[in-house]
């Protein structure tokens, strides 16, 4: 109703100095409206909390469950902000070691991932609930220090110039490496160059 703000009584809404007061009977209306406001407004912040109460489980694993780990896609062309679909959100599975605290876990990684920090916030991972035949290979990928998924382009197809109002911009035609096929986009000459060249 007041945008967060607390509510004032009528006593306090004339201006500053000497004044008198309002009629009893409007105080009390008014107050009286404040508290059925202040009752209603309780009433839906309970409701609304008792429904996201009902789906809202704390995640917790064991030691020895398997489980995927998040990776977030990037192919290091911030300017077009282009993702691929179809590129790997989880990898893994991995075995779970140790449990730190209440919601950090160290993970078996493999020599692939030898670089990158063992212990990861429960957030990052999620149950794995396939059989262990069944899991994302970690040969072709690529991961940073940020578990960011890189992208290697193979070949340049073809090329264009993009006019724009007061520039024009030559773009090139490249054909991503990916675990599963391959994947073509437009990517400006210029940020090629500067990031693997």
């Amino acid at each position: 109703m007041l945008y967060g703000r607390k509510c004032r009584t009528p006593v306090c809404w004339e201006e500053v100095g000497p004044r008198e007061l309002a009629h009893k009977d409007v105080i009390k209306a008014t107050n009286e409206k404040i508290d059925m406001i202040r009752a209603h407004l309780k009433a839906a912040q309970d409701r609304q909390k008792s429904y996201a109460d009902k789906r809202r489980r704390p995640i917790e694993f064991q030691i020895g469950d398997r489980v995927m780990l998040k990776v977030s896609p990037w192919k290091g062309i911030i300017r077009f902000r282009k993702r691929g679909k179809l590129s790997p959100r989880f990898i893994g599975p991995f075995k779970i070691i140790d449990r730190l605290g209440k919601v950090a876990y160290r993970l078996e990684l493999p020599e692939e991932l030898s670089r990158i920090h063992n212990t990861f916030h429960v957030s990052h991972l999620r149950k794995c609930l396939a059989d262990e035949t069944a899991y994302v290979p970690l040969d072709n990928i690529l991961v940073d220090n940020k578990l960011n998924y890189i992208a290697k382009p193979i070949a340049i197809l073809d090329r264009k110039v993009k006019g724009l109002r007061n520039k024009e911009i030559d773009q090139v035609k490249v054909k991503w490496e990916h675990r599963k096929g391959s994947d073509t986009t437009w990517e400006s000459e210029e940020e090629m160059r500067r990031l693997y060249l």
